[in-house]
């Protein structure tokens, strides 16, 4: 009911509204800054770079006649390979202390992990050890367990959690439920 009130209020004499509102004088616009000569010079300085960017200049095409390039062949591949090879080696890796049972989640088919890292079961059992046991299993002793950096294993310690699981009491009798009616 409002919106047909407010609707009509807002339609009333809608057309001899528009025509006064456009019939109104228009506002004059700012007057404009004098225009200079220096445009002009703009437009002819303009031109007459474009001129000389296109005129052919025999001295420069000369001088790039004059140029030599000499090219030599990439390195063969069967020289790379070596390179790559060592690279290997010199990474130093340890074996995994713990590892999943089974081929589940595709964790089994690492055997073996460069040092400075752990695996995803190795973290959360280092992790969890840490939890439990806080003056056996301390930073260094993960450090040294897991070939890590001691500030790394500070870090570990410091900022990653193992999920905390909650078990909830079973219901007893005292506790108040809501009945569905």
């Amino acid at each position: 009911m409002g919106s047909r009130v407010t609707r009509l209020i807002r339609n009333f004499n809608l057309e001899n509204r528009a025509h006064r509102e456009i019939s109104k004088a228009k506002p004059k616009a700012a007057p404009r800054y004098p225009a200079s000569s220096s445009v002009e010079e703009e437009e002819i300085a303009a031109t007459s770079i474009s001129e000389e960017i296109h005129r052919r200049n025999d001295p420069l095409l000369s001088m790039l006649k004059d140029v030599y390039v000499e090219s030599k062949d990439p390195v063969p591949q069967d020289e790379a390979v070596p390179v790559i090879k060592k690279v290997e080696q010199e990474t130093q890796r340890r074996e995994l202390k713990y590892s999943l049972p089974g081929d589940l989640y595709g964790f089994c088919d690492v055997t073996d992990v460069p040092k400075g890292k752990l695996s995803l079961v190795e973290a959360l059992t280092a992790l969890n050890n840490h939890k439990r046991m806080r003056k056996t299993w301390t930073p260094e002793k993960l450090a040294q367990e897991y070939s890590l950096d001691p500030k790394d294993a500070k870090a570990l310690t410091d900022f990653f959690f193992p999920f905390d699981v909650k078990i909830i009491p079973p219901k007893t009798e005292e506790t108040k439920q809501i009945k569905d009616s």
